[in-house]
């Protein structure tokens, strides 16, 4: 048994993954078990407090990392884990004009949150180790990432502020003509047994709040193509890479019930966020092709990282200062779920 726990799995010890995997399940656990094991409506301050110990579990493993793995790595760590918390702001945007299209009161999201991180957290495992292999076969594969990621960026900083089409949204429209779905939500239940509206036979249904649970991942999916690319380009440590991703993903359900009362103020963010995607990926290029190899030193990439950061949060809230803030159920376009 101790060789197992020894031995290198993706370049790390088995146990440091058991580790990492025993304090996600805990934090999982405590969360759903203890502190929400009734359905209810999170306040902003709440949203706050639990996202501040979210991120303090966060910054305190990123300090295990520094200390078994060293320095270099532990800034990597950081680096990565507060590249992916900014990008997760498009996710909250996005998350909460899904919740809005299917009608989802605001005491059932953080269920479906939960439920919905533990999904990506499985599916980002999976980019992930792809990821993994296909850069220690192929080192150039980075250099299509870093491309992407300036592409990305460009595209980002000069595309204009439409909102995703959800009434038209393909998978939406495929899962619900394929799938027997309610018109209306029962509590918390992802599905349920309801007579069929033509034999009167009862049968199995999913709920709407299930449809916006799956929605929600494969909206993940497009946004992990660019947030898994970006954090190869700080490192290639699997370990690494898969903490630091996973680690601000748990940390977001928290943060959106904060940040989903006042999105609108955050409209300059995205200009921080897509020169983030062009400062990584063309940090690739000068390290290899101007720096002849040199490693682009991790405490400038954390602190242009920082200042990009706060630089495109400060922008915002100074242009939007007198804006009144919106509530969550009134923002975006109204819409209705499908039938």
């Amino acid at each position: 048994m101790t060789a197992l726990l020894v031995a290198s799995f993706l370049g790390t010890p088995a146990w440091f993954w058991l580790a990492f995997l025993f304090i996600v399940a805990a934090l999982t656990a405590f969360d759903l078990g203890l502190l929400h094991k009734q359905d209810r409506e999170m306040g902003i301050a709440e949203s706050l407090k639990l996202s501040a110990f979210y991120i303090t579990i966060a910054l305190a493993f990123g300090a295990w990392v520094w200390a078994v793995k060293g320095a270099d790595l532990g800034m990597k760590y950081y680096t990565g884990f507060f590249i992916e918390k900014a990008l997760s702001i498009d996710n909250i945007f996005v998350i909460s004009l899904i919740f809005s299209f299917f009608a989802i009161p605001a005491k059932y999201q953080y269920r479906a949150l939960l439920w919905g991180i533990i999904g990506v957290i499985v599916l980002r495992g999976g980019m992930i180790a792809a990821g993994a292999a296909l850069v220690s076969e192929a080192y150039w594969v980075l250099y299509i990432f870093a491309a992407f990621l300036i592409a990305t960026g460009v595209k980002m900083f000069f595309s204009g502020d439409s909102q995703p089409d959800l009434a038209n949204n393909f998978a939406i429209r495929r899962i619900s003509s394929h799938m027997r779905v309610t018109k209306e939500l029962h509590a918390e239940r992802f599905f349920v047994t309801v007579p069929d509206e033509r034999s009167g036979r009862m049968v199995r249904a999913a709920t709407p709040l299930f449809l916006a649970l799956v929605i929600i991942n494969l909206a993940d999916l497009v946004f992990a193509v660019d947030s898994v690319p970006a954090i190869f380009a700080v490192t290639t440590d699997t370990f690494v890479v898969f903490t630091s991703n996973i680690m601000a993903i748990l940390g977001l359900r928290a943060l959106y019930f904060a940040l989903s009362a006042m999105i609108d103020r955050f409209h300059y963010l995205k200009y921080a966020l897509a020169s983030i995607l062009v400062f990584i990926g063309s940090k690739i290029f000068v390290s290899d092709f101007l720096l002849g190899g040199a490693k682009f030193p991790p405490i400038a990439s954390l602190g242009v990282t920082f200042a990009l950061i706060g630089a495109g949060i400060g922008w915002s809230l100074w242009k939007t200062r007198h804006a009144p803030a919106l509530p969550a159920s009134g923002r975006g376009v109204k819409l209705s779920p499908p039938a």
